[in-house]
């Protein structure tokens, strides 16, 4: 159910039904030739309203910036600090708390986020004790798409554009996927770009750090419902304590 379209004449009591609120939390960057500069807007977003459904939740209006510093310097992307998205990310969940929500989940995206969302979520767990704060970006995925890749992945952590995150698109939202553009592109990220601030222009001119050509609806499928089973579970198992 979509936050944003409720009244505030009735949605206090939905509030006290419901109890979680699902942020997707995105961003605006290069992606390749085949795949859009919101992908990672759209995926959070879908991702946020399949989890809702599950836990009964309200989907929160979708945050649609996230920090791309790797990407600045591609056509497209555009960039907000760590510190700009932990004090926006900071101040929703209190107000949401004070709305009325036991917990807060954050439906992340996109990879570079991921620091952002996690110190939010420890100043939001000192400050509002009783506010239970969740930050997910596809939990246990890289188990799954283990199973189904058919190409080696091109860095350890990162998926981006490749056979794994266009078959995500494929699944959740395929006529925002041109595959007649997807192309295969696996650089050669050297160890140092783990230890040393790294532009992706130094190792990539696609930003696609893989075989998108590999990509199919069914592996996004795959992995996609593993992910939210791991979700569920864990809102599940914690939601007699967010009460």
């Amino acid at each position: 159910m979509k936050f944003e379209f409720e009244n505030s004449y009735e949605v206090s009591d939905k509030i006290r039904e419901k109890k979680i609120a699902v942020l997707p939390v995105g961003a605006v960057e290069a992606h390749g030739p085949h795949l859009p500069l919101s992908t990672d807007n759209i995926l959070a977003e879908e991702m946020a309203g399949k989890l809702a459904k599950r836990v009964d939740a309200f989907v929160l209006p979708t945050l649609p910036y996230g920090q791309v510093w790797s990407l600045r310097n591609f056509p497209g992307s555009i960039s907000v600090s760590n510190e700009s998205l932990i004090s926006i990310l900071y101040d929703i969940g209190h107000s949401i708390h004070n709305q009325g929500f036991s917990s807060f989940v954050m439906m992340n995206g996109h990879l570079g986020n991921s620091t952002a969302l996690k110190e939010a979520a420890r100043k939001l767990f000192d400050e509002i004790p009783d506010l239970k704060v969740y930050y997910f970006f596809y939990p246990g995925m890289k188990e799954y798409a283990e199973e189904v890749r058919e190409d080696n992945a091109a860095h350890s952590t990162y998926f981006h554009a490749c056979e794994i995150e266009t078959s995500y698109m494929l699944h959740l939202s395929p006529d925002k996927v041109d595959m007649d553009k997807a192309l295969r592109d696996i650089p050669d990220i050297s160890v140092e770009a783990d230890v040393t601030p790294t532009p992706w222009e130094v190792f990539t001119e696609s930003a696609v750090l893989g075989d998108a050509t590999l990509a199919d609806d069914s592996k996004g499928e795959y992995i996609l419902e593993k992910v939210l089973d791991n979700m569920v579970n864990i809102l599940t198992q914690n939601k007699g304590a967010a009460e």
